[in-house]
């Protein structure tokens, strides 16, 4: 190889590396740019889900104040009259933590009611659970009868009939009262 040969050798990847060292800068940029919108998006996407997640919390506390009034004034609940009706009962034992919707009680029955907007035939496990867990988490109530239910503005057919087989009771809306099915 001569020395022309090898100095234009040279100069071929010279214009070759600053050809490269230009992509590479291009792609940075760029890179860069898309890490800004991605950033952009993430924020329009929390915000998103932070306004879906108000209406739900919204519908939900709607349907809670519908049913928590309703009772209020009716005091008798699937033939069984009660005399005191508590919102959002919490408890923490141990590693078994709840909230109830509503709690029903009079001297002998407990009533458990978990609230929804629209029922979903998934919610009757949080209504089991609940169920179970509730002797457990309030042991004051161990030689009380034990009664759990859902209540909500909608349930269908088929959520209907899965409370009914696990030995649940639902709560509808029926115009401006509620109804037991």
């Amino acid at each position: 190889m001569s020395d022309i040969d090898l100095k234009e050798l040279v100069a071929s990847l010279a214009l070759a590396q600053q050809k490269t060292d230009l992509q590479l800068q291009q792609t940075d940029e760029q890179l860069q740019r898309t890490d800004a919108q991605l950033q952009r998006t993430d924020r329009k996407l929390d915000k998103i889900a932070k306004l879906v997640g108000n209406i739900s919390n919204n519908q939900g506390d709607i349907a809670e104040e519908f049913f928590y009034n309703s009772l209020c004034q009716q005091g008798e609940v699937a033939g069984i009259e009660y005399d005191d009706i508590a919102r959002g009962m919490e408890k923490h034992r141990g590693e078994t933590q709840e909230e109830y919707d509503l709690v029903l009680t009079n001297d002998d029955t407990v009533i458990l009611i978990e609230v929804k907007y629209k029922a979903h035939i998934s919610d009757i496990d949080k209504v089991e659970r609940k169920h179970n867990n509730f002797y457990k988490l309030f042991p004051i109530y161990k030689n009380h009868k034990l009664i759990s239910g859902l209540a909500s503005f909608y349930i269908d057919r088929d959520t209907a009939d899965e409370l009914k087989s696990r030995g649940y009771f639902g709560l509808k809306r029926s115009g401006n009262i509620i109804e037991v099915i």
